[in-house]
């Protein structure tokens, strides 16, 4: 049996917080886990940026609202739900993610959440568990999964080092120098050949 598992902005939708900064004019908003390694250093910074602009849960939520998956996600992700069991792994949360999901038809999705006070500003985070991606990988390979990996950013390295096949997608160049062991596609065409080559050595 084998499981696919996807990162989700910058792979099958657009990163939230590039879309955020442009709506808001604030560009200290781009910074993403493209950019930063560590999540929690990142993550705080977000958190301390939208308390210094007053920003709240809604603002985030308004923007989201309004965005699609990328180009050809959905039809991708249909096609390899034929085959496979899909699971997205992304380090984005509930709070964020359902109408990006409803529009993906609704895979099954592991991620965390935000802690909201009761002036809905973003207070805090709450992993679901440290190196979840990694962790889930792992917990799929003990239960007798092959696992089949694809993601576009520094926090999706230690998942594609887990799976029995990991590939970069949409990753920056600098990115794809840094992590040459996993093959590099550039578009859902290359990314489903690639995944179903790794498929059938894998069986």
């Amino acid at each position: 049996m084998q499981v696919l598992c996807l990162d989700l902005e910058g792979v099958l939708v657009p990163e939230i917080w590039i879309a955020f900064a442009e709506r808001t004019g604030i560009a200290e908003f781009r910074r993403t886990t493209r950019d930063e390694p560590d999540y929690d250093k990142l993550m705080r910074w977000r958190i301390e940026l939208l308390g210094r602009h007053g920003l709240k849960l809604a603002d985030i939520q308004q923007v989201i609202a309004g965005l699609a998956p990328l180009p050809g996600a959905r039809e991708f992700l249909d096609t390899m739900r034929e085959r496979f069991q899909v699971i997205v792994l992304s380090d984005t949360f509930y709070e964020f993610a359902d109408p990006l999901m409803r529009q993906l038809g609704r895979p099954t999705l592991f991620c965390h959440r935000l802690l909201i006070d009761d002036a809905g500003r973003v207070v805090d985070y709450r992993l679901r568990q440290p190196d979840q991606k990694r962790a889930a990988v792992n917990a799929l390979k003990a239960l007798n999964f092959r696992v089949i990996a694809a993601g576009d950013s520094y926090n999706d390295t230690a998942m594609l080092g887990a799976a029995d096949a990991g590939f970069l997608i949409h990753a920056p160049a600098a990115i794809e120098a840094q992590f040459p062991q996993f093959p590099a596609v550039h578009g859902y065409a290359e990314l489903r050949a690639a995944v179903e080559q790794a498929a059938a050595v894998l069986l």
